[in-house]
């Protein structure tokens, strides 16, 4: 039976690369609706591009924007790494279909108060929406199954020298989140770092000879040149498409339970996660934190499930 599921993302290129390979399983996921948020760029272009994918996809997803800034702080974006718009460098469909109206605030409640079953949330960008449905209807917190999440980071950020975009962006956000009691899954920088677009896997991408495969290509020609230079990677990070890659074969990952919180107070270390990796506070996990990754079959998994689209 497909899993009830959420998305909610900041598209951007990694986020468009994750929302593909979900659609690419529908056997395995009833996507429910996908949910926008501001993050990489601001909300019109996350919501007009999580629908430009919808149109490449040939998916009828609905789309619901939702918070346009984070719940106390100005919004930062990542324009310098997605591009103006979030998906420059290649030419995407006209939606076929439009935004919906309703707020995705609005929708996250109403779906997860009518749940039959509890409903699995892949967040891929930063917590604002969610945050605000848990502070304006804590009861759907029983309704959510489990929320996988990419954000945060171990040893080091790449917004300040502790803190990952995601977090940083509403670090008040992720604070609630984290606090809810809800299970969940984190998949942080330490983990994304190793799952690298080589020149090898890019051009797998482009080999596909479709038009997914030539536009994830371009998308990913453009994408992460400042990480690829300051880190010395051998390729930009795919960090999104790891919380879709997990659900549909958890065995790639592996997690550690801890107990983790948000750094909100300190201006050096403003959106740093601060995870008891060897249980040194004494405090009761509140987090899976991811451990390891197997870099080779995410690759895998991605060419093989684009290939469906």
């Amino acid at each position: 039976m497909a899993r009830p599921l959420i998305i909610d993302c900041d598209p951007g290129v990694d986020d468009a690369i994750a929302l593909l390979l979900a659609i690419a399983h529908p056997a395995a996921f009833n996507i429910l609706g996908i949910t926008t948020v501001a993050g990489n760029v601001p909300l019109h272009y996350t919501s007009q591009n999580a629908l430009k994918i919808c149109a490449l996809a040939h998916a009828d997803i609905p789309v619901y924007a939702g918070c346009p800034r984070p719940m106390l702080r100005p919004l930062s974006t990542a324009i310098d790494v997605h591009g103006a718009t979030g998906l420059q460098g290649t030419e995407l469909p006209t939606p076929q279909q439009p935004l919906m109206v309703q707020h995705a605030v609005a929708f996250l409640i109403e779906t997860l108060q009518q749940a039959s079953a509890p409903i699995t949330l892949a967040t891929l960008g930063p917590l604002t929406n969610i945050a605000v449905a848990l502070i304006q209807a804590p009861q759907i917190t029983n309704k959510i199954d489990t929320i996988i999440a990419m954000g945060g980071a171990i040893t080091h950020g790449n917004m300040t020298p502790g803190a990952e975009f995601n977090i940083y962006v509403d670090p008040h956000a992720a604070q609630v989140v984290f606090a809810s009691g809800i299970p969940i899954k984190l998949i942080t920088l330490d983990t994304t770092h190793q799952v690298l677009t080589t020149p090898e896997r890019l051009k797998s991408f482009r080999e596909l000879h479709t038009p997914v495969g030539h536009t994830v290509a371009d998308l990913l020609a453009h994408y992460g040149t400042p990480d690829v230079e300051r880190y010395g990677m051998n390729g930009a990070p795919l960090h999104d498409p790891c919380v879709i890659a997990y659900l549909l074969n958890p065995e790639l990952f592996t997690f550690r339970p801890t107990y983790t919180t948000v750094d909100t107070t300190s201006p050096e270390n403003m959106g740093r996660t601060v995870i008891d990796w060897w249980e040194r506070t004494g405090k009761a996990p509140n987090v899976d934190v991811a451990a390891s990754v197997n870099t080779a079959s995410i690759y895998d998994l991605l060419i093989k499930s684009l290939a469906t689209l």
